[in-house]
């Protein structure tokens, strides 16, 4: 047995006035605030304390930020009092050891807004204070993915690990604290699985065992086994201590976890038996999620054996709740101060504490020889990989192609590129055992001399970017979440250095996705550092997914991809292959972090663009362009917004009757309501004015209600042709039996059409009726 435990017995004094100054801030944070959870965060202060302090983890309270530093997830992100009362004890340390010395090695951040210090703690769960769940950011840098809910920091933390091992730093660990209760969502289980698929031997899980969530019953009544069995089923290396809140036990755990044989290069995790609500006098369940009443009688009891401990007093201690707000902040206020007292007047704690933290930090490497990506320039200010005016991949008029082809030619290009210019990929990519199928799998392949980097670790090698991920779609997205959220640039506030990503499944199952796309989303712009990108491929989009009949259809699920505030995603709707490199290059442009791309199943002709009048394909980055203008001297019967593959084809081979027809409709083709938004008002306006849009009716192959951006007044959604017309699923078959139920072929569309134009007088009569 390693018995790193036992060499640190000298620091263990230390570490338990630590502890309890811990668990003070803990009870007076939450007391004051009336908000918040004070059960688990208690019952996983010696376990956080030992990865802390013990030199299991290597990281520097000085700079949070450090690119070489191990990283720490929260996968229980609601225990974070603990986490803020913890930072607050030991940046206290280091400011009075500072103020005494002025020695620099003491020296926090010059920048306060990165230290959380006790004073903090009066925010917590106050606008503009310490948010109520772990997020990055401000005074979070020690955290490294947003978490709360449950199953969602387990994700991440593995593609954390991925990206530091993809980028040559694989020394660097990652350490992810969750309660066994957190383990129950399915993320776990496929997260225990791509982890070990991904050799990600840098990957720890810190496991608080305490058998007790939110409702009266224990885990152990409703969930089989033990952590062996959880994790080693997996492949996992599992350690325990059966004391949690013992320091020797505890500790030693810990350093056999770090000091393990691992030719397999499996993760590890190491679980520590404990009682929720540890010393909080409200146990289990109802230690859960509400602190004792404000200055109950209980909660003095917790204060007095602290007091009682270090022969010091609360000035408040035994009374009542403080009757105003300002009476309340005071004695929030002194009770902190009583606290951070008693840590102060040690100087044996603050010496041994301060010194522990400095070795710490100073342990960590500067530089990483084994790194793989190059310093000379980030290939993301590279504006060749955005000028899509010069991509080489595009198409003639004639032929005919599924547009997902082109994001496989487009991601082979881009990461060959990468590596002729940069000598590293651009983009790591995962599907959900649907790379080839969602032509993901083109980040992976070889374009001009490059032969491709191939399939990632133990059916590639380390040098491969494509994951082999099962049917895994949340936790795909979620490890690219945490792996894009990895910046190791030496400047991460100006630039981003590390990977993007690419993930893919059915269009249908885009939901799978959207929770941990919620928080890299809120991450990105909170953080206060560059994140990645990451395109998110809703692939086999709309009724097109004929033959596989209505469970893949995606025609309502993708409208999670709109799910998120204004600017923070671009959702690309390109309907035949050349507009696609347009829109992704254009997307890319800007710093937007993620990339909704809508592709779809069958080829189409690549239209004669100039013989038909349309619009060039390059005007598809403008997310709205004209396919067929007015008929000058001609009544304008109406303006028609198309969006969508099997639309836009259908609508192509109408144009010439259209014009046998008489019709005078402007068409124009939608592809991206965001990227539109981003143009001058002046081609806006041009493209579809304000009478355009009074005039305006809808053909997509989506449902109605993902096109609110195209849909102007009631008047245009009453005209719409969409699949769900008649309100009701579609059923299966071939193609053309899909498009025509769908009332998507070229003859359904010219009756709506036509019914739309000769409306136009009982349209605007309506409108009219409605101002009146």
């Amino acid at each position: 047995m390693n018995n790193g435990g036992s060499t640190l017995n000298n620091d263990f004094q230390s570490w338990e006035k630590v502890k309890d100054c811990v668990d003070q801030s803990i009870d007076i944070m939450l007391n004051y605030r009336q908000s918040g959870h004070p059960g688990g965060s208690r019952s996983k202060v010696h376990a956080l304390l030992a990865t802390m302090l013990s030199g299991a983890m290597k990281w520097d309270i000085r700079d949070l930020n450090k690119r070489f530093a191990d990283r720490f997830v929260l996968g229980a992100g609601h225990t974070i009092p603990m986490i803020y009362a913890t930072l607050a004890v030991l940046n206290e340390v280091m400011r009075v050891k500072y103020e005494q010395t002025g020695d620099a090695k003491y020296k926090l951040a010059d920048n306060s807004d990165h230290v959380l210090y006790y004073e903090d703690l009066l925010g917590f769960r106050n606008r503009g204070g310490l948010p109520g769940h772990a997020e990055v950011g401000g005074k979070n840098f020690f955290l490294k993915f947003n978490t709360g809910p449950s199953g969602h920091g387990t994700p991440a933390a593995a593609g954390i690990a991925l990206a530091l091992k993809r980028a040559g730093a694989g020394n660097v660990k990652v350490f992810m604290m969750e309660g066994e209760g957190g383990l129950t969502p399915g993320a776990t289980h496929e997260t225990a699985n791509s982890a070990w698929g991904l050799a990600l031997d840098n990957l720890h899980f810190l496991l608080d065992w305490n058998d007790y969530g939110i409702d009266s019953h224990k885990a152990s009544d409703v969930i089989y086994g033990t952590p062996e069995d959880w994790f080693e089923s997996h492949g996992w290396k599992v350690f325990g201590a059966e004391n949690g809140s013992d320091w020797e036990d505890v500790t030693t755990t810990l350093m056999e976890m770090m000091s393990f044989d691992n030719p397999g290069r499996v993760p590890s995790v190491s679980y520590f038996k404990t009682r929720k609500g540890r010393e909080y006098l409200k146990y289990d369940n109802a230690s859960h999620g509400a602190p004792h009443g404000m200055n109950s009688e209980t909660y003095w009891e917790t204060k007095k054996v602290f007091a009682d401990k270090y022969s010091t007093s609360f000035d408040a201690m035994g009374n009542g709740a403080p009757a105003t707000k300002e009476a309340l902040m005071s004695e929030f206020k002194s009770s902190l101060d009583t606290v951070m007292d008693v840590l102060k007047s040690d100087q044996a704690v603050i010496d041994s504490i301060a010194d522990t933290l400095v070795a710490i930090g100073d342990s960590v490497p500067e530089t990483i020889d084994t790194l793989k990506l190059p310093l000379q320039a980030s290939p993301f200010a590279d504006k060749r990989v955005y000028d899509y005016r010069n991509y080489p991949i595009y198409k003639k008029a004639g032929e005919k192609a599924p547009n997902r082809a082109a994001l496989a030619h487009w991601g082979a290009w881009v990461n060959a590129f990468g590596h002729d210019e940069y000598q590293r990929p651009l983009f790591v990519a995962a599907s959900a055992d649907l790379s080839g199928s969602t032509n993901l799998s083109g980040f992976a392949e070889g374009y001009g001399d490059f032969k491709g980097y191939g399939w990632y670790e133990r059916v590639g090698d380390d040098d491969g970017v494509l994951l082999p991920q099962e049917i895994t779609e949340f936790t795909n997205m979620g490890i690219l979440a945490g792996m894009a959220s990895v910046n190791l640039s030496e400047n991460p506030e100006e630039e981003f250095d590390g990977f993007f990503g690419a993930t893919s499944t059915y269009g249908s199952f885009s939901y799978l996705k959207y929770g941990p796309m919620r928080l890299f989303s809120q991450l990105a712009q909170d953080c206060g550092t560059k994140t990645g990108k990451i395109i998110w491929i809703a692939g086999h989009s709309g009724p097109e997914t004929a033959d596989d009949s209505r469970t893949h259809f995606g025609i309502f699920s993708p409208a999670v991809t709109q799910l998120f505030p204004k600017g923070h995603v671009i959702n690309l709707h390109p309907w035949e292959y050349n507009e696609v490199p347009v829109l992704i290059g254009e997307a890319m442009k800007t710093d937007v972090p993620i990339i909704a791309l809508h592709l779809t199943r069958p080829a189409v002709e690549i239209p004669n663009r100039e013989k038909l009048g349309m619009a060039s394909h390059f005007e598809a980055a403008k997310g709205a362009y004209i396919v067929r203008d007015w008929v000058e001297g001609k009544e304008k019967q109406g303006v028609v917004i198309v969006q969508g593959t099997s639309a836009m084809d259908s609508i192509v081979k109408l144009l010439s009757v259209l014009d046998e027809k008489g019709l005078n409709i402007k068409i124009v083709c939608a592809t991206s309501a965001e990227l539109f938004d981003m143009q001058s008002e002046e081609y806006k306006k041009s493209i579809l004015s304000e009478s355009d849009r009074v005039n305006s009716m809808v053909v997509t192959t989506a449902g109605r209600a993902t096109m609110h951006s195209w849909l102007f007044n009631t008047a245009a959604e009453e005209y719409t042709v969409s699949p769900d017309w008649d309100n009701n699923w579609r059923s299966g078959g071939t193609l053309d039996e899909v498009l025509d139920e769908s009332h998507l072929t070229p003859e359904w569309i010219l009756k709506g059409i036509e019914a739309f134009a000769a409306d136009k007088a009982l349209r605007y009569e309506k409108m009219s009726d409605a101002l009146k």
